[in-house]
């Protein structure tokens, strides 16, 4: 195993984890956390556990299909669980890990910003577009 020195490892160090990098994991799970369906499905969850239809139904606008992507990358990742009970027809429920419940804390903050500050981002919009005009 070759050694380092002190620099070699300061600059490695450095380098680990940093999220303005492309190719770093945390900048990945940023990715991942930004989207707006991750968002939704977090803040979602985080009362307590729900089945697939009752998330389908809270989140409005949401495909099938896009549901089951997200759910399936927040449990790869090990934000939620899903649990699945035997029953006629099968029972399944996701709910938040404590990594999960973590997460939804900042993440119901930006909800309730985006909450209540959407009138002034579209009067701002509204003043942008007027300005772009003339």
């Amino acid at each position: 195993m070759p050694t380092t020195t002190a620099a070699q490892r300061r600059e490695q160090a450095r380098v680990a984890y940093d999220a303005f990098l492309r190719a770093c994991p945390t900048n990945q799970l940023l990715d991942r956390i930004s989207d707006k369906w991750v968002s939704l499905v977090v803040c979602a969850l985080a009362p307590g556990p729900m089945r697939y239809s009752e998330l389908a139904r809270k989140i409005a606008g949401v495909s099938p299909k896009m549901l089951t992507q997200t759910l399936r990358s927040l449990e790869r990742d090990g934000i939620l669980a899903r649990t699945v009970t035997p029953a006629v027809p099968v029972r399944v429920d996701y709910e938040l890990t404590p990594l999960g419940l973590s997460l939804s804390l900042l993440l119901a903050g930006v909800k309730d910003w985006a909450e209540t500050h959407i009138e002034e981002v579209h009067e701002a919009r509204e003043r942008y577009d007027a300005g772009a005009e003339s």
